[in-house]
């Protein structure tokens, strides 16, 4: 397939000419080598063998080609991260390294943490503004100064086309295969996970059915903040065999590593003016077509009445994962609000590098109502200073702004 630009292009044509190294983080799949040598001009494959021992022997790098070399898979050499380091502090000119890596290393492989040598990106699957299925109108970079005031656009995607979204997934390899051949990556590219990459960060899974298990009572409670002890509880077999709880801290530590979970964090503003704020995270898998594969659903069955009640929260798992890609770019941050008694709530807060605060409910039906807002007009309320925009982001058909001054806007118009 043509290659599709992503946001965090947009991040790596400001900061290539900046930054000596750049390290692209993401799960398996989202990409990053296929952008990553779009800009290189010599790519070392770390998980190829015999690389790998050729780079292993030039712990000083001095055999390197001139220009900007990429270092794929880093991880599979970790020396390759302190080498690079060593040679960001001798000097090496800006746009000089990219390391792209599926995992994070153990503490075990030695690595310094090349805090301010080496600048780390999150790249994340495909959101839905990245797939090239509609022009947004919406900029959520124009909504963060606070100063759009118009909201339009017009969008043909209906609520199947939002479920298709869902269900095909934002990895790029995957989303265009034809639906048998999709379902089937989706599991391979879950059983991989328990068969070959937790193994290979030195985490043996004894049962690999009680952490397929955990994973789907994980996806179960996508765009919820329930608590681990649940899901804990959702995990008990048949049987009533249910694993110990240092076992499924371990799959949360290890699937983290790997970038498969990504839970949104609670909201912890400095200086708090709201008080009871919950710090529980929001979990979410790194793209909902997992969340969907793991329980079993499709674009239809989750319009239909058994797979109806999964639609609200992976519909919210899509927004949240397009937002963050839109919200790195912006060098904001995205977390969730919820007050300890769930008197208040809303679904994303977007913080930007100012301090300045956007608003953010996610709606599943297209009509919003004097209801679906009142938590961010109490936000708007309590932070004044701070709201630059209030916003309900829906699966309705047009963009506009409320008399109260929320804008609705459909997701497929929502863009950077």
């Amino acid at each position: 397939m043509a290659y599709l630009k992503r946001t965090v292009d947009s991040e790596l044509d400001e900061l290539l000419p900046l930054a000596p190294a750049i390290a692209l983080d993401g799960p398996k799949g989202v990409g990053k080598t296929d952008t990553a040598r779009r800009r290189a001009q010599a790519t070392w494959m770390l998980d190829d063998p015999a690389q790998r021992e050729i780079a292993r022997a030039d712990f000083d790098l001095n055999t390197l080609p001139p220009g900007t070399v990429l270092f794929d898979e880093w991880q599979k050499l970790p020396q390759v991260w302190d080498s690079v380091r060593r040679q960001v502090d001798v000097g090496a000119k800006p746009g000089r390294f990219l390391l792209t890596g599926s995992a994070t290393p153990t503490d075990k492989a030695g690595t310094h943490s090349g805090a301010g040598r080496i600048l780390s990106l999150r790249m994340r699957p495909m959101g839905l503004h990245e797939r090239g299925l509609i022009q947004p109108s919406v900029s959520l970079k124009s909504l963060m100064t606070g100063q759009l005031r118009e909201i339009q656009g017009n969008a043909s995607f209906t609520l199947i086309d939002y479920m298709n979204a869902i269900t095909t997934s934002g990895f790029p390899g995957m989303m265009n295969a034809a639906p048998r051949l999709q379902r089937g990556m989706l599991d391979a590219y879950l059983q991989r996970i328990i068969d070959r990459d937790l193994p290979e960060l030195g985490y043996e899974v004894r049962r690999p059915e009680t952490l397929t298990r955990w994973l789907g009572a994980y996806a179960a409670a996508s765009s919820t903040t329930t608590a681990y002890s649940r899901l804990l509880d959702a995990t008990t077999s048949g049987d009533g065999d249910q694993p110990a709880k240092t076992t499924t801290i371990a799959y949360r530590d290890n699937l983290s590593q790997l970038w498969l979970l990504d839970p949104v964090p609670g909201w912890t503003p400095a200086n708090n003016a709201i008080r009871r704020l919950q710090q529980a995270p929001k979990h979410q898998l790194a793209d909902p077509a997992l969340a969907a594969r793991l329980l079993g659903l499709s674009a239809t069955t989750l319009l239909e009445p058994g797979g109806a009640h999964m639609a609200g929260p992976l519909f919210e798992s899509l927004v949240t994962l397009g937002v963050r890609v839109l919200a790195q770019a912006l060098e904001s941050r995205v977390s969730h609000l919820r007050l300890n008694s769930g008197e208040r709530e809303v679904d994303l807060i977007l913080e930007g590098p100012e301090g300045q605060i956007i608003g953010i409910e996610v709606k599943l039906a297209p009509d919003v109502t004097d209801s679906d807002v009142r938590h961010l007009k109490w936000l708007r309320e309590q932070l004044p200073d701070r709201v630059v925009d209030l916003v309900v982001v829906t699966t309705g058909t047009t963009a506009y702004r409320r008399s109260d001054g929320v804008a609705v806007v459909p997701l497929a118009l929502l863009g950077l």
